[in-house]
């Protein structure tokens, strides 16, 4: 049967340039409640870019973005383009929780702070019970005895997924990933796949930037080869990565094994 529920995010013939230089050229992605969409591409072909544009932290020159069927009302155009709601670009962001590749973790502040921070200040939650939810958060992603510990304290496995149990206080729509694990050396990594792994598990919507293949392959439900700001290739998992069609796509796999 067909979900009749319009996508988390949906992205139609999206385009952003800087200057002269075309990052994105016409792109179109949906992802349902549920769904696992996961970028691959090889390194400049717009996948960190289009994350953005979806979170709306970075400004489309044409296309449309759409959060819950309901479309991004714009003002102006080309580079002077920009959301004129700003209540609807808050609400977007915060219903499309972003994990960066860096962790973004304030130093200053305890980790229990850091995943408790944006509930209180931004939607306006009861510190205590924003607090109980942290610390829920935190022991789900396996680091529960370190909400007192500081960021520096952390290794950077745990910084990130002390970012993730970040974004899920904040009880999003979906969850946008970052090149999650590119700052990690491999054991850490596998610490974060397996939190990524598990969410999925739980049909979390997730919008997933990756150099990982095989996490492509273990969590994805549908992934994307972009090349040079468009859609080369798109399918399910089982078939782009181990039957590719396209040269492309032959050749950014062939790299990424030998890497």
């Amino acid at each position: 049967m067909t979900d009749p529920a319009p996508p988390v995010i949906e992205i139609r013939d999206l385009h952003k340039a800087y200057g002269r230089l075309e990052v994105l050229r016409g792109v179109s992605l949906s992802a349902r409640k549920g769904n696992v969409v996961t970028l691959i591409g090889s390194s400049g072909s717009g996948k960190s870019t289009l994350l953005r544009c979806c979170n709306l932290l970075e400004n489309s020159q044409r296309g449309e973005v759409l959060f819950e069927g309901e479309p991004v009302e714009w003002r102006g155009e080309g580079a002077r383009r920009h959301p004129v709601d700003r209540a609807q670009l808050i609400r977007i962001r915060t219903n499309l929780s972003m994990v960066f590749q860096q962790f973004n973790l304030w130093s200053h502040m305890t980790v229990l702070q850091n995943v408790t921070e944006a509930p209180v200040t931004v939607l306006k939650r009861d510190r205590e019970e924003a607090e109980a939810s942290a610390r829920a958060y935190l022991t789900k992603v396996g680091i529960g005895d370190k909400c007192d510990a500081y960021p520096a304290q952390l290794s950077g496995g745990q910084q990130q997924r002390a970012a993730i149990a970040r974004a899920l206080c904040m009880e999003p729509r979906a969850l946008l990933f970052d090149e999650p694990t590119s700052a990690l050396d491999p054991e850490l990594e596998q610490e974060v796949v397996r939190v990524i792994r598990a969410l999925a598990g739980e049909g979390r919507t997730m919008l997933i930037v990756t150099h990982d293949m095989r996490m492509a392959a273990d969590v994805s439900g549908h992934v994307v080869f972009l090349h040079q700001g468009r859609i080369e290739e798109e399918g399910p998992p089982s078939e782009l990565l181990d039957a590719p069609k396209t040269r492309r796509l032959q050749q950014f796999l062939s790299a990424a094994a030998a890497a």
